[in-house]
């Protein structure tokens, strides 16, 4: 799912459990944000279509879809897509920008995804894993839905970046969580994210049956130096996200 700008400079360490990642409470808010934000329009979303390359034809689960930013991207591209949320209301939005007959599901990463073995040729998964305290299960089922070969390619918070967030400084190689209040648009919500070590991503993957393509730390869209100088040289300079390309082997 995307994700805004502002998360480190307005984290406060306030977040209700009971009401986090409630993406229904503020999913016009948070689309609206990020549809031709920086950090979402010109360097995570190209970044995640520059990995997928060729998609034409290609059965693609969008996992995580939100309100179908990136779905729409790769549709635009000739890919087949399919959309998964655990948000109602995202996946309302979703279907508002992608027609009626778009093939959108509401299901929890968590679950038993509900598709055939090797359905799908790859999964996508934009800024949705760091939701998730154990990659296990969800890597799992990802794998089964993909055919041999096919690709999950997923961006995540950068672990180095995770884990100079204070509350207090965390143990890097331990696997913690981090909660804080997101604010944007003057609305205030509370958040939960996961943080990991970087050996601990790709023993996930490993471990679920995939082999590591690439990793990748993308530059931001040159397009963005003019329409946000401030905010390219910081892009382009600093990490933000970390991307990857992991491949199925063997059989699902």
């Amino acid at each position: 799912m995307d994700r805004v700008t502002d998360v480190p400079e307005s984290l406060v360490q306030s977040a209700d459990p009971a009401r986090v990642n409630d993406y229904d409470s503020f999913a016009e808010a948070y689309s609206a944000e990020t549809e031709n934000n920086l950090v979402n329009a010109y360097y995570e979303r190209p970044g995640m279509v520059a990995l997928a390359g060729d998609v034409a034809d290609r059965r693609i689960l969008d996992a995580g879809c939100g309100s179908g930013s990136l779905s729409a991207a790769l549709r635009d591209r000739g890919a087949l897509v399919t959309g998964i949320d655990a948000s109602a209301g995202m996946l309302a939005l979703a279907r508002r920008r992608l027609g009626d007959d778009a093939d959108l599901h509401v299901v929890d990463l968590s679950d038993r995804l509900p598709f055939a073995d090797g359905a799908f040729d790859d999964v996508v998964a934009s800024l949705v894993l760091h939701y998730l305290e154990d990659w296990g299960p969800t890597l799992a089922e990802i794998r089964r839905v993909l055919r041999p070969g096919g690709r999950l390619i997923a961006s995540v918070d950068h672990p180095f970046v995770a884990y100079t967030i204070q509350d207090p400084r965390p143990d890097y190689f331990a696997t913690t969580s981090y909660t804080f209040d997101w604010t944007f648009n003057g609305q205030s919500v509370p958040m939960r994210f996961w943080r990991r070590p970087l050996h601990a991503m790709t023993d996930a993957f490993t471990t679920a049956g995939f082999r590591l393509s690439v990793i990748s730390e993308p530059q931001p869209d040159p397009a963005a130096r003019e329409l946000f100088p401030n905010g390219f040289h910081d892009l382009s300079t600093k990490t933000s996200f970390l991307f990857f390309v992991v491949e199925a082997v063997g059989s699902a």
